[in-house]
This record gives structure tokens, C-alpha cells and sequence, in this order.
């Protein structure tokens, strides 16, 4: 017993200095606490202030939590479990057991704010924002609002129709079709926890430039009589209306929801998304992956758009295996574009799509979509 003490007791030092190094930062969070509830109880009764007290309370927790999630990792694999560094199963499983915390922990803070954001935006407010929108100024304001708008491919067709039955140009809508998917809390959350925030800035500013490019030249070139028939005919009457008045603390019950919904459909994608990383992480060599990937491979790019197209993956799928792709020698560039083009062109969007869109048309929006793509990853490759 004193030996297993002695053995563990420089992780237990570490883990108190990072809680005494804090010490301010909850007294800080504590403060703020208090003089909130005290505030509120003054003015509401303490039911109605659940929802916002509970957040409060709980955000230093995940903090701690994950300020130790390395040093708990290390811990467990080389003292707990006793295993060998450097090896292929070591180095994989300790990719795995940081990394899928790390993420969830990220997905499940940033998507309750996200969702109190999302709940000033329905998708009649974003229609009706766009409604008499001229091209690019309507290509950039739609693109903003499919960052923030409630998206999956099931609701691609009532967006569609909802749109052109409002007036909003057809360039406009697939500015708003393109970036809702693309660029979404998750991908973000995900860039930003395995890559940093400047591989997330960088995908979310190239997104947005595909998005409102591409949007703006199918605008250009008039493309509505390539819609079917019926659509143009279809009615959908005033919509679901503006709903009442909501109150702050709803808004945060619409985050819980938000946690409760996105984590609980994502977290098994994540789960294997990351242990297929965590497989290459261990045991695939960094030269097989820059033979045919790097940015000395003038091919790689669109060839990487040509694989990915057909694939589908969401988001939580595909980003831990590109983090691995980077890490075994491809390309930023490259990277990137493929997997921009599984989550842009998912080919269940597409067979939807088909419902309301003649296939040329779908196939003039692959071909701009994947264009401005490889011109991302080109360009990338180039300056990095």
C-alpha cells in the first residue's frame, strides 16, 4: 500500500497544484453564483431559476475535469494498466481513452450554448429573413444563417420548398443548403478540440466562401427551369407563424435539449470515428499515408473529392479520422477537401434533393461545389 502511494504520488501532487492554481478562478465563479441567485430570488421564485442556476454551478466541474483529462490518461495507461510505452496498442488506446472525453466534453459545452443561440433562430424567421434577398447579398446572409439554423438532410426539401415558395432566388437557397450542413456546431467543436482554432477558423472561412460562391454562380446562371415542375406550383400557406414571447430560462431548457438531442444521435459516430483514429494513430506508418496524400501529390486533391463524394459520414464521423490522416503525413489541404466533400455531398442529400431537383441541376451543384473544393485544398496545400 505505501508503495502503490509512493508510485502515484507526483500525479496526485500534479492534479492538486492544477485544483490550487484554479483556487481563483471558483472563487471568482462562486461569487458570481452568489450574487446571481441572490439577485434572482428577489425577483422570480427559485423553480423558475433552475434552469439557469444549474449551468452556473456546473461549469467549474467540467473545467476541472477537463484542464486533467492528459495527466488522468497518462495516469491510467502507464501506472494503472502498466503498459509499454511507445508501442502500436499503447499509443492507440491512449489516443482513444483523451481523445473521446475530450471531444464529448467540448460537444456537450458548446452545443448547450449553441442551442440557446438556435432558439432566436426558427427556420420561418430564417425564411422570412430571406425573403426579396438580391444575389450575394443574399448569398452571404443566407450562408451566415445555415451556420446557426437547426439543419439535417431530412429537412433539406420543406427548407427548399419554404424558400422558393417565399421569392428568396434559387442561388440564395443553396447558399443556405450548402453551409447548414457544412458548417456546423459539431465540425466546428470537433476541428477545434483535435486541431486548434485556427484549423477551425480556416474551415469555417473557406466553408463560407464555397458556400456563398457557389450559391452566387448557380444564381448566375438561371438554373430554375432544372427545378421540378410541381415545386414552383406548391403552396405551403403562412407557415408555423412568430411563436410567443420566450422566456431566458426556456431558452436554456432549449440548450439541455440541444445536448440531449445532437450528443445523443453523434456520440456513437464520434466513438467510432475516433477508434478508427486511434487504429491509424497506432499502427499505420506516417509514409503510406504521405505516398499518396501528401502535398507533393499533385493528384491528392481531387482525387480526395472524387472518394469522398459518394461517402456519407456526419460530421462527429469523419474529423478524428482526418486529425490521423494529418498526423500519418497528408496534407491540410488535402484533408480538408475530402472532408468537406462528405459532409457537403452526402449522397443521402442528394437522392432527397432529387425529389425537387431535376438532375442536371444537382449535378451542375456537385460540379461547382466540388470546384470550389478543390480550389480550397489547392490552395491550402500551396500556402502550408
Amino acid at each position: 500500500m505505501p508503495c502503490y502511494l509512493h508510485q502515484n504520488s507526483n500525479w496526485l501532487q500534479n492534479v492538486s497544484a492544477v485544483i490550487a492554481k484554479e483556487c481563483l478562478f471558483f472563487r471568482y465563479i462562486v461569487r458570481i453564483i452568489t450574487n446571481f441567485i441572490s439577485i434572482k430570488i428577489k425577483n422570480k421564485n427559485m423553480k423558475s431559476n433552475k434552469n439557469v442556476i444549474i449551468p452556473l454551478v456546473l461549469i467549474p466541474f467540467w473545467y476541472i475535469m477537463y484542464v486533467n483529462l492528459q495527466p488522468v490518461t497518462d495516469w491510467l495507461i502507464d501506472t494503472v494498466l502498466g503498459m509499454t510505452k511507445g508501442s502500436h496498442l499503447t499509443e492507440a488506446l491512449r489516443f482513444f481513452i483523451f481523445e473521446f472525453p475530450k471531444v464529448l466534453m467540448l460537444l456537450v459545452l458548446i452545443i448547450f450554448f449553441v442551442g440557446i443561440l438556435r432558439s432566436y433562430f426558427t427556420a420561418e424567421r430564417t425564411r422570412k429573413a430571406l425573403e426579396g434577398r438580391k444575389t450575394f447579398t443574399g448569398n452571404i446572409m443566407a450562408s451566415m444563417l445555415g451556420i446557426v439554423t437547426p439543419f439535417c438532410s431530412c429537412s433539406a426539401i420543406p427548407l427548399f420548398l419554404g424558400f422558393v415558395e417565399s421569392g428568396v432566388p434559387l442561388g440564395v437557397t443553396f447558399s443556405f443548403l450548402i453551409a447548414a450542413p457544412m458548417i456546423n456546431e459539431v465540425a466546428v467543436i470537433l476541428l477545434y478540440g483535435l486541431f486548434g482554432w485556427k484549423v477551425a477558423a480556416i474551415y469555417i472561412g473557406t466553408g463560407l466562401t464555397i458556400a456563398i460562391t457557389a450559391g452566387w454562380i448557380i444564381g448566375k446562371l438561371k438554373l430554375e427551369h432544372w427545378v421540378e415542375d410541381w415545386v414552383y406550383a406548391t403552396k405551403l400557406g403562412e407557415g408555423e407563424g412568430e411563436e410567443g414571447k420566450i422566456t431566458f430560462s426556456q431558452r436554456i431548457r432549449m440548450g439541455y435539449d440541444a445536448v440531449k438531442d445532437i450528443v445523443g444521435k453523434v456520440w456513437l459516430y464520434v466513438a467510432l470515428g475516433i477508434l478508427v483514429g486511434a487504429g491509424a494513430h497506432g499502427y499505420v506508418p506516417a509514409e503510406f499515408m504521405a505516398s499518396f496524400m501528401g502535398k507533393d501529390v499533385w493528384y491528392a486533391v481531387p482525387l480526395s473529392v472524387l472518394f469522398g463524394i459518394p461517402l456519407y459520414s456526419n460530421a462527429a464521423g469523419i474529423v478524428p479520422i482526418v486529425s490521423v490522416l494529418i498526423e500519418k503525413g497528408a496534407s491540410l489541404g488535402t484533408a480538408l477537401a475530402f472532408m468537406m466533400s462528405v459532409i457537403a455531398l452526402s449522397l443521402p442529400e442528394m437522392i432527397i434533393l432529387r425529389k425537387v431537383l431535376k438532375l442536371p441541376l444537382i449535378l451542375t451543384f456537385i460540379a461547382i461545389v466540388g470546384g470550389g473544393i478543390m480550389i480550397v485544398g489547392f490552395l491550402f496545400n500551396w500556402i502550408f
